[in-house]
């Protein structure tokens, strides 16, 4: 691959532009099972808190940029602070654009220098670049960004969760919840009450709950079951 290097003063060696850049292989994100509390743990839950939560969510590797980062000569791009989500990759390589999903950044791009398309990161050094529409990266060594994994709720993504709505006299006010993607269906949603003098066990769709104290400010439990499996 070949490499060439700027030097424009002190800059010499913090720049340079690499051609010929290919993502060799598409992202696919992790997902992940939700199920929490853990079974038979004790909690304590506010009015407007989940009791319980199950399902699946998407989790991304990304890149963190905590302050502005210059790329390219004269300026030519600035990577604003902010989430980017990682997209592709290649032998060295992994590479992202600004996410959509919350906190994302972005690239503000000199009008005198090329469209951009992704922002590449070294696997094994703190280098990160600017890849144009042709292919070409513009490079800058040694720049604070963290690696990290960012929580993405995608059309597959599925949640249920009951919420604690309250006391009222003796009987306990539950919510329960859909959410696909990020988005919540009502058609599924329902808002139930439990005679606590009939027990003080309360279940919905496979999840059991007893109750240990409540109030009309708080509820303290222990979860016997969660729903059924995650996503079912």
């Amino acid at each position: 691959m070949l490499r060439t290097f700027l030097c424009f003063g002190s800059l010499c060696g913090a720049l340079f532009v690499v051609g010929c850049t290919t993502v060799s292989s598409r992202y696919v994100p992790t997902v992940v099972a939700i199920s929490e509390p853990p079974l038979n743990s004790v909690n304590i839950a506010q009015i407007g808190d989940n009791l319980l939560r199950q399902g699946t969510f998407s989790e991304h590797d990304a890149i963190y940029v905590k302050s502005d980062i210059d790329v390219g000569t004269f300026d030519g791009y600035t990577i604003r602070p902010g989430f980017y989500v990682k997209g592709g990759e290649n032998e060295d390589s992994n590479f992202f654009t600004p996410s959509t999903y919350g906190n994302g950044g972005s690239v503000v791009r000199n009008p005198l220098v090329d469209p951009w398309k992704w922002i590449r990161a070294y696997k094994d050094r703190n280098t990160i670049c600017i890849v144009t529409v042709f292919n070409v990266s513009v490079c800058a060594d040694n720049v604070p960004f963290e690696r990290a994994r960012q929580p993405v709720a995608t059309p597959n993504s599925f949640q249920q969760t009951l919420i604690y709505s309250g006391k009222l006299g003796n009987k306990l006010k539950i919510g329960y919840r859909e959410f696909s993607g990020n988005l919540a269906r009502p058609a599924f949603n329902n808002d139930v009450e439990y005679d606590l003098n009939e027990s003080n066990h309360i279940g919905y769709k496979g999840a059991r709950i007893e109750v240990l104290e409540a109030t009309n400010e708080h509820i303290k439990y222990k979860v016997l079951k969660n729903f059924n499996a995650a996503g079912q």
